[in-house]
């Protein structure tokens, strides 16, 4: 799997003809991981399309925000329909947050239900699920083996939030696929600051050459199995053009970003 995969988000507003252009452009540069959600805008009426003839050589990947059941199975077929594929290789629950969720996700009538069921007829061939919570991520892994997590493995929050090491240790001992978010961002956005150029990203992300290189460096030290940069195309085409310069860090270079990360705010905190 590509180290760098496409969120959906990089199409999302797009023309059908820039959409079709910027996946085809990734799959030129190797990347094979394509993430879509439903509450991605427009982006899986775009994306399906834009990937239709590169389906049998990419590894795609939906969600459903669904808790329940029924809703779940609506939002399933819904999205296989606009993807125009007949399965998706992952299917994940989608930003789970609240114990409550986890407690619907896994009860009766339960989105697990419709899991079970769409994998046993093919529609899906791998659970996932993406958390942003410590708390949710922990109780998800405890109550089933998912085949991968989604979670935000980030610099500033690892080390000036205690947010994910706990996660990756789990993670890493359940032999799980381990897709990391928000690897190119640097905190929460500051007061009065003009967010207009970024309009995709709700955090502040990483701009500079030398800083995304060192964001994705540190994340793909870890275990991980691929990273999705921001939903803005310049960003995404970043991380394309600078992956060739992610290597692993030595131990003097880590802990000069642990000083820079301390300085930094988290866009999460253990606890919350």
């Amino acid at each position: 799997m590509s180290v760098i995969g496409f969120g959906g988000i990089v199409v999302m507003d797009a023309t059908p003809e820039d959409a079709s252009a910027r996946v085809k452009a990734a799959i030129n540069a190797g990347v094979n991981y394509f993430d879509v959600a439903p509450s991605y805008g427009d982006s899986e009426s775009k994306l399906g399309p834009a990937l239709e003839p590169y389906r049998e050589r990419v590894y795609l990947s939906n969600k459903t925000g669904k808790r329940n059941r029924d809703e779940a199975r609506e939002e399933l077929e819904q999205s296989l329909k606009l993807m125009r594929t007949d399965h998706f290789d992952l299917y994940q629950l989608h930003a789970v947050t609240s114990l409550e969720d986890v407690d619907t996700i896994f009860g009766k009538g339960g989105a697990m239900e419709t899991f079970l069921e769409a994998r046993e007829e093919g529609k899906i061939r791998h659970i996932g699920f993406s958390a942003h919570s410590v708390e949710a991520a922990l109780a998800l892994m405890d109550g089933f083996d998912f085949d991968t997590i989604m979670f935000p493995f980030n610099v500033t929050s690892w080390h000036n939030g205690n947010f994910g090491p706990q996660v990756m240790a789990v993670a890493q001992q359940k032999q799980m696929g381990i897709i990391a978010l928000k690897a190119m961002a640097k905190g929460r956005w500051p007061q009065n600051v003009d967010r207009t150029r970024y309009p995709k990203a709700w955090y502040e992300p990483l701009t500079k050459e030398e800083e995304i290189i060192m964001g994705l460096r540190f994340t793909l030290s870890h275990p991980i199995t691929t990273a999705i940069p921001p939903g803005e195309e310049e960003l995404f085409n970043m991380a394309l053009k600078l992956r060739d310069e992610i290597t692993p860090l030595e131990k003097e270079e880590a802990q000069s970003i642990k000083e820079l990360a301390l300085s930094w705010d988290p866009l999460f905190k253990f606890p919350m």
